[in-house]
Order: structure tokens, then C-alpha cells, then sequence
């Protein structure tokens, strides 16, 4: 599924360059079906490693596989865009990144709504100082998958291969929005549970987080809301706050919105439940964003938008809370 928003994106970049020319697979029994799918022929990933003209691995596989698979692309002297989470630890992930660095390739790391017009405008408003001092955020993630969305993949729900559920798979992307705007957790309270699937992972989860400057945020987490909601955003501060769903903003509001840097955004349209009810549910903007900016980091030889170190924040809250939790983690 993520793999077609990989090839989206490449295919949207095709003016900078950008090129599939490949796609790999452990199974040969599925090469002539994926040839015929992504229109490129399908290989053994270790005669794609190989391939002189091979510049970039996009890894779109489990994410118990990613540490592993990086470090070779990395050894092939490939550049590498991972999928979210980049790995399923940190000390998995420090190494993809010392990897990478030994080798002089890119990391670059797909937690694209950082890519986001919208989501880089309330960054730059926090960093701005238009909300103050942050004191408070919160992240409601009410969102569906039922227990035919686990089987459709031994992997799904499993703790050696998905590395946790409703917030390392799904809401990792949310929390790394949380970090990005509030910083790095320095205290973390959890409750986590399995209430409604048979999976190994948690399907419910609420967290308290506690940041260095005093700032507080909840997280509350959940695959059983049928049929699926839009979640939610909020980032409060000691001069105004603003409210997302979805990927749009429903308030914005400042105490004094003369002394604003950056103008309010503020949609019209009613929030669709997007990727709460269905994983095909979000938009490919953000891939395509960040695919351009993996191609611009290349050619600049600068990190990528969210690059390993970037990417292990989001990952670090994830273990964080699971450890609060009391969850079994690798």
C-alpha cells in the first residue's frame, strides 16, 4: 500500500529527475505482478543493491525490517528514504544512522506532514513566538481498523515486526508533530491496552507527557472507533492556541493577532475522517513534498527535511511511553 505513494511521488518528481526503475521483493512468485503494477521490472532486493543505476532505496517494507535492510543500502552506497518508524529501536536506528554517516549516503525518513504547507506554518508560528509559551497539547487519535485490516499480513500487530500498535503504527506520524512543535519529552506517564483486536499490540492507548520547560500534552490513541474520526491537534500557549483536524485548521486564535508573524490559517471545510477510517485515506502531497526535498538534499548535499536523528525523536517518544505503558517492546 505505502509502496504506490512511494511511486506517486517519484512519478511527481519525474521533472527533477526522479526515476523508479526498480522495485524488489523477497517472493520471485509475485516479480511479474509487481513488474506489471509499478511498470518497472521487479528483482531480488540484492541484485538491486548491485545496480550501479540504483541511487535511492525507498523502503516500504515491515518495520521490523527497515534497520536491517538500511544498513545494506547503506553498504551499497544507496542513498535511503525510510518509511515511519525507521526502525524498532534505538539502538537499531543509531545504527542505520552511523551506517549511513560511514558510508557519506542520505537518510531521509517519511514522516512526510512535516512536508505540509500547514504543518510548516504552525511550526513556524510556535518557533515565532505567536503562541507564547507553550503550556499545553494534545493529540486525539480516534481511528478504525478492524481485525480483517491485521490478517490482510502476518506482520500487522506483532511486536517483532510492527514494533507496537495504535501508536507506533498509526499515530507515530502525530507524535512526531508533537515533538517537532513542543520538543523532546523529559517525563512520561502511560496506560496502554487490547481491547477490541486479536493482535499482540496495543489497540488503546493515553499517555501524559511532560516537557523541559513545564508544558504538558496527552496523547489518547485508538484503532476501535468505528467508523473511523478525523484526529485532532492542539497546541495552547500564553498568547493563543490553535485547533487542527484532519489537516485543517479549525481555530486559530491569538490574544493579540496584530503582533502575529506568521498570518492565521484557518479552513472552511469540514474535516473528512481521512486516515482514521481507512489507511489509504491520506493524500499524497506530503510524499511528493518530501521525495522534492530528498532530491533537493541530494543535490545540495544537505540533510533531508527529517532526517535519521530527526526521525529517531518521534521513535524515542514511541519506546518512551510504551515503557510507561508497562508493553513488551523489543
Amino acid at each position: 500500500m505505502i509502496a504506490d505513494y512511494h511511486r506517486q511521488a517519484i512519478a511527481a518528481n519525474a521533472h527533477l529527475g526522479a526515476r523508479l526503475v526498480a522495485v524488489g521483493h523477497y517472493d520471485p512468485t509475485q516479480f511479474a505482478a509487481l513488474s506489471h503494477r509499478f511498470g518497472v521490472p521487479c528483482r531480488p532486493y540484492e541484485e538491486i543493491l548491485a545496480d550501479s543505476a540504483v541511487h535511492v532505496i525507498c523502503l516500504c517494507t515491515p518495520s521490523g525490517q527497515h534497520a536491517a535492510q538500511a544498513i545494506a543500502a547503506a553498504q551499497a552506497g544507496k542513498h535511503i528514504l525510510v518509511e515511519k518508524p525507521m526502525a524498532l529501536t534505538l539502538a537499531d536506528a543509531q545504527s542505520m544512522i552511523a551506517h549511513c554517516e560511514q558510508a557519506d549516503v542520505k537518510l531521509g525518513v517519511a514522516l512526510q506532514r512535516r512536508a505540509e504547507p500547514l504543518f510548516q506554518q504552525v511550526h513556524q508560528a510556535i518557533q515565532a513566538g505567536d503562541l507564547g509559551d507553550l503550556t499545553l497539547g494534545t493529540v486525539t487519535i480516534p481511528y478504525h481498523r478492524p481485525q480483517s485490516y491485521y490478517e490482510q499480513a502476518a506482520w500487522r500487530g506483532t511486536w517483532s515486526l510492527d514494533g507496537g500498535g495504535v501508536l507506533m503504527n498509526q499515530g507515530i506520524h502525530l507524535v512526531d508533530l508533537l515533538v517537532w512543535f513542543m520538543g523532546d519529552p523529559v517525563q512520561v506517564q502511560a496506560e496502554a491496552a487490547t481491547l477490541q483486536r486479536d493482535i499482540e499490540v496495543e489497540d488503546t492507548l493515553t499517555a501524559l507527557l511532560q516537557f523541559a520547560g513545564g508544558a504538558q500534552a496527552t496523547i489518547t490513541a485508538t484503532t476501535t472507533a468505528a467508523p473511523g474520526f478525523p484526529h485532532r491537534l492542539e497546541f495552547y500557549g500564553s498568547k493563543g492556541g490553535i485547533q487542527i483536524e484532519g489537516e485543517a485548521v479549525v481555530r486559530w486564535s491569538l490574544a493579540d493577532p496584530a503582533q502575529a508573524k506568521i498570518a492565521p490559517q484557518v479552513s472552511s471545510e469540514t474535516a473528512a475522517a481521512g486516515a482514521g477510517g481507512d489507511p489509504r485515506g491520506i493524500a499524497a502531497s506530503g510524499h511528493i513534498a518530501l521525495v522534492r526535498d530528498f532530491i533537493g538534499a541530494l543535490r545540495d548535499n544537505r540533510p533531508p527535511m527529517v532526517d535519521g536523528r530527526e526521525g529517531m525523536r518521534s521513535l524515542a517518544a514511541v519506546l518512551q511511553i510504551y515503557q510507561a505503558a508497562g508493553r513488551s517492546v523489543l
